[in-house]
C-alpha cells in the first residue's frame, strides 16, 4: 500500500468538477516534477516519462519543461511521445512487428530488444537507418523483489530480457546500451540490492556500453523514498561502468497529483450490507484495485466502521466484482453526492475501458491560478469507434 502524503490535499472546488472525471494538480504535479529535476541536477541522469503509466498529454507541456523525452512500449505510444511531448523517445516492446518498425526508426532515439533473436531479425534494417538511432538489449538480472506475481518480471520462465548466460558469445555490434526494469513501487534499497545482482553479472558487459536504462518502478517522489541512496547509486553505477545512466518512471511523475470524482447514483440495502452505486466501476475506470489489488483512499472517508456509516461502494458495469470496497463516513451518503478518490492519475487513463459501453470518465486540470479546467470529454463515439 502507497503512503499517503502527510501534507493535506490542496484545495480543489469539487462542485465544479463533473463526475465522472480525473482531475490532475498542477501544483502537486509541479512538486513531483521538482524533485525528479533535482535528481538530474545532482547526478546527471536523464528521466523521462513513461507513457505506460501517464500519457495524459494536456499535462505534456509543463512536464517537458522537466523531462527530456518519453519512453513508449508500442508504436501507437511512441508516436504519443513524438508529437505531442517532442524530446528523446525510448521504445522498448516485447517484439517488434515487420510493418511497424520503420515507423519507429523514423521517431526513435533509442530502440531496446528484448531479445537476441528479435535483435538479429531487425539487426539490418536499425543499422541503416537514414537517422541516428541507439540500440540497447533488455536483461534480466535474475533478481527482484516484486511480491505480485502479475507484476514480477524476474520470474521462471521470464518474458523479459537476457540472462547474462545468454550473453556468452553474444554479437553486440551495433548495441550501445543495457535496459533493465525489475521494479514496482518500490525504494531506493530495493535498486542498490538489484544493482548488487546485476553488477557482477552484467559489469563487464556494461564497461562496453554507453548507456543503462534502469527503467521504472522508482517511486521517487513518494514521501518515504531515500533520494539521496538513489542519487549514491547513480553515481556508482555512473563511475563503476562509465555509461550514461536513464531512468523511466511513470508513476512517480503523477503520484499523488490526481483525483477520480465520482458520484453517488443509487442507496440500497442487500443481507444488511448498505450500498451505494456510484458513476464509476472499479474494472473500468480503475482496474488496479481489482488487478494489483489495492483499496484506495477516498477524502473524508475511513476503514469500514470507523465512522458512524458504513457502506460498500460498487460500480455501474455487470461484472459482479465490480466492487471499490467498503468505507465509512461521518453522515449517511446521499444521492448525487461527490466522493473523491484520491492517487488516480497513473494506471487509470492509460488502462480504463468501455466495458459494458459504461462511458470514460472526463479529464481535467486544475490550476489554483485558472481553476477547473475539462480538457476532454467522453460520449458515444468513443464507445463505437473501438468496435466494428
Amino acid at each position: 500500500m502507497i503512503p499517503a502524503r502527510p501534507e493535506p490535499v490542496p484545495p480543489i472546488p469539487w462542485e465544479q468538477v463533473p463526475t465522472p472525471c480525473y482531475i490532475v494538480h498542477e501544483g502537486l504535479l509541479e512538486r513531483n516534477l521538482a524533485i525528479l529535476d533535482d535528481v538530474q541536477r545532482r547526478t546527471g541522469a536523464t528521466i523521462i516519462l513513461a507513457l505506460k503509466g501517464f500519457a495524459m498529454f494536456g499535462a505534456f507541456p509543463q512536464i517537458r519543461r522537466h523531462l527530456r523525452g518519453t519512453t513508449a512500449s508500442s508504436l501507437n505510444e511512441a508516436r504519443l511521445g513524438f508529437e505531442e511531448f517532442g524530446g528523446d523517445v525510448h521504445v522498448y516492446a516485447v517484439a517488434y512487428l515487420d510493418g511497424e518498425f520503420d515507423e519507429l526508426l523514423r521517431m526513435a532515439s533509442h530502440i531496446t530488444f528484448n531479445s537476441f533473436s528479435m535483435w538479429s531479425r531487425f539487426k539490418a534494417r536499425a543499422l541503416a537507418a537514414s537517422r541516428p538511432v541507439r540500440y540497447g538489449i533488455r536483461i534480466n538480472p535474475e533478481y527482484s523483489e516484486v511480491k505480485v506475481a502479475l507484476y514480477n518480471p524476474c520470474g521462471p520462465g521470464s518474458r523479459f530480457g537476457m540472462t547474462a548466460a545468454q550473453f556468452e558469445g553474444a554479437d553486440l555490434e551495433g548495441i550501445s546500451g543495457l535496459h533493465f526494469h525489475t521494479m514496482c513501487e518500490q525504494n531506493s534499497d530495493t535498486l542498490e540490492r538489484t544493482l548488487d545482482a546485476l553488477l557482477p553479472k552484467f559489469g563487464p558487459i556494461l564497461e562496453r556500453m554507453d548507456w543503462l536504462n534502469m527503467g521504472g518502478g522508482h517511486h521517487i517522489t513518494r514521501p518515504d523514498y531515500d533520494v539521496d541512496r538513489l542519487c549514491r547509486n547513480i553515481d556508482r553505477v555512473r563511475k563503476a561502468c562509465g555509461v550514461d545512466v536513464i531512468l523511466e518512471p511513470g508513476e512517480a511523475v503523477a503520484l499523488h497529483t490526481g483525483f477520480l470524482v465520482a458520484s453517488v447514483v443509487d442507496l440500497f440495502e442487500n443481507d444488511g450490507v448498505r450500498l451505494a452505486i456510484l458513476d464509476t466501476s472499479a474494472t473500468a475506470h480503475m482496474p488496479d484495485v481489482l488487478e494489483m489489488p489495492y483499496r484506495p483512499v477516498i477524502l473524508d472517508a475511513e476503514e469500514p466502521g470507523v465512522k458512524a456509516h458504513t457502506y460498500r461502494l460498487g460500480g455501474l458495469t455487470c461484472l459482479a466484482g465490480d466492487v471499490i470496497g467498503d468505507y465509512s463516513f461521518d453522515r449517511p451518503l446521499a444521492l448525487g453526492q461527490k466522493l473523491v478518490f484520491t492517487d488516480m492519475a497513473h494506471y487509470t487513463m492509460v488502462k480504463n475501458t468501455t466495458f459494458n459501453g459504461v462511458p470514460l470518465p472526463s479529464i481535467a486540470l486544475y490550476n489554483p491560478e485558472s481553476g477547473v479546467r475539462v480538457v476532454r470529454r467522453f460520449g458515444y463515439e468513443d464507445y463505437r469507434n473501438r468496435l466494428s
